[in-house]
């Protein structure tokens, strides 16, 4: 068994290859909305899926083939726009997505053990691209792992320009069914076109959106005396993983009603943002902000096409300062979610979209903690054929926040973050500081919501 998260090498018994669509598709160039060409989002997802049983690769590798026939921006390349070097497209050439082969020494029981809490090294079950920019990466990265006693682990990295988490999640769906079925047709046939969000001309920007600050693409921010986003970047880092059953986040609204009724995600979202600052010692005049993902594709109107899977979402922005976050009680903070998902009107989105025209515009991550919700895409019910995975979840932790599915808990959520190491284990104490009570099922959920009477207990 393992007694340490860092794993050994993989071994690679040949290069990796690029997979094609299968047959001919569209050549030509791919616009990105001002959705997907956000700076903050020129990053890969990675997704991590441990299965206790292997699948066969020529199978992955044909469906792969077939479903990028679908999907076939991801088979092309990014690249910047002839008239204006700031913007992205995609070049729809076929040229494929990268396919790697890999073997670990190491069962899948063993890595369940230690998978909620990803290590750095757990990067190596990732083909790494050797590339000289962000753009000479391909949309999208696979490595199969396969695991000793028969196990495997499958690993994709996707551009998030090209997709949401949404949009992700429809991919590797579909992939899955081809997997099963390779000659059926999908249920869901994807909608390639960005052009559904294209801003106004001329832009109406009607408000800046909280989140958003504007400043010379050439020069720091000089806003703000507290880049707290920077500082966590800069620190040695470590995961915090708490699972919340359904008791537990009942237990949470129960602490919010009849005053106040929340769905899970707020009333989790405002429990873990009131951690989260309380656990990191700031001052108490500092305002600090919740951002976290709304799904805008049946906001805007007309509703985006079903299929889409660009950037159907923009951030939804709490604001306050941090002794109302950490003196106040849950609901105070609940309503403060609610008013910022009530902001997102259809004009709202529309209004951000022009906003997002001006590239002098960008995300203001400054005093925010991230919040994006990966629970509510059914990732976990990814099947090729050999049964649903064990595990899933991304592939390192990072200083965004996850809400991830618990798999084989119903509506269950993961959450995991990584604080500086010197703060998790006190983030970890607040988040499960319930009061000590039986749910519905006789289990005992323990400690108390308050913050402002709790002295810490060092350790």
């Amino acid at each position: 068994m393992l007694c340490s998260i860092d794993l050994p090498d993989c071994v690679y018994s040949k290069e990796p290859i690029f997979i094609t669509p299968i047959s001919p598709t569209p050549n030509h160039t791919l616009y990105l909305s001002n959705l997907d060409d956000q700076k903050f989002l020129r990053f890969y997802i990675k997704y991590l899926y441990l299965f206790t049983k292997s699948i066969n690769l020529e199978k992955l590798k044909y469906s792969l083939s077939r479903v990028l026939v679908d999907y076939y921006p991801l088979a092309g390349r990014l690249r910047t726009c002839p008239e204006n070097d700031h913007k992205l497209q995609v070049d729809c050439n076929g040229k494929g997505a990268i396919f790697a082969e890999a073997f670990l020494d190491l069962t899948a029981d063993e890595l369940l053990v230690v998978s909620n809490k990803p290590d750095k090294s757990w990067r190596k079950l990732l083909y790494k691209v050797e590339a000289q920019s962000f753009l000479d990466i391909p949309p999208l990265v696979v490595q199969v792992t396969n695991l000793r006693c028969g196990g495997m682990i499958l690993c994709t990295a996707i551009n998030h320009c090209l997709c949401d988490g949404i949009g992700t999640a429809q991919f590797l769906h579909a992939w899955a069914h081809f997997t099963k079925d390779p000659t059926s047709n999908l249920p869901i046939t994807p909608f390639n076109s960005r052009h559904v969000l294209k801003p106004r001309d001329p832009p109406q920007t009607t408000s800046i959106h909280p989140s958003f600050t504007k400043i010379p693409l050439d020069q720091q921010n000089p806003q703000f005396d507290l880049d707290l986003h920077r500082y966590l970047q800069s620190q040695p880092i470590s995961p915090a993983s708490i699972t919340f059953s359904q008791s537990q986040i009942l237990h949470l609204k129960r602490q919010c009603s009849p005053s106040v009724k929340s769905t899970s995600f707020e009333v989790l979202a405002s429990h873990t943002w009131r951690c989260w600052v309380k656990s990191l010692d700031l001052s108490s005049s500092v305002n600090v902000r919740l951002l976290f993902s709304v799904n805008i594709r049946k906001t805007v109107k007309p509703e985006l096409p079903q299929g889409y899977y660009g950037n159907g979402f923009v951030l939804g922005c709490a604001e306050a300062p941090v002794k109302q976050v950490v003196n106040g009680n849950l609901q105070d903070t609940v309503k403060l979610v609610q008013h910022a998902k009530s902001e997102l009107t259809n004009d709202a989105v529309k209004s951000i979209v022009d906003l997002l025209e001006d590239k002098t515009v960008k995300m203001d991550l400054s005093t925010s903690l991230v919040i994006s919700q990966w629970s509510r895409l059914n990732l976990e019910e990814v099947n090729f054929g050999e049964g649903k995975p064990i595990q899933m979840g991304p592939l390192t932790s990072d200083i965004y926040c996850l809400f991830l599915p618990s798999v084989g808990e119903i509506d269950a959520v993961r959450v995991l973050v990584s604080l500086p190491e010197n703060v998790v284990k006190k983030f970890e104490y607040y988040m499960k500081e319930l009061w000590e009570v039986n749910d519905v099922n006789g289990d005992i959920i323990k400690g108390h919501l308050q913050f402002e009477n709790h002295k810490m207990i060092s350790a």
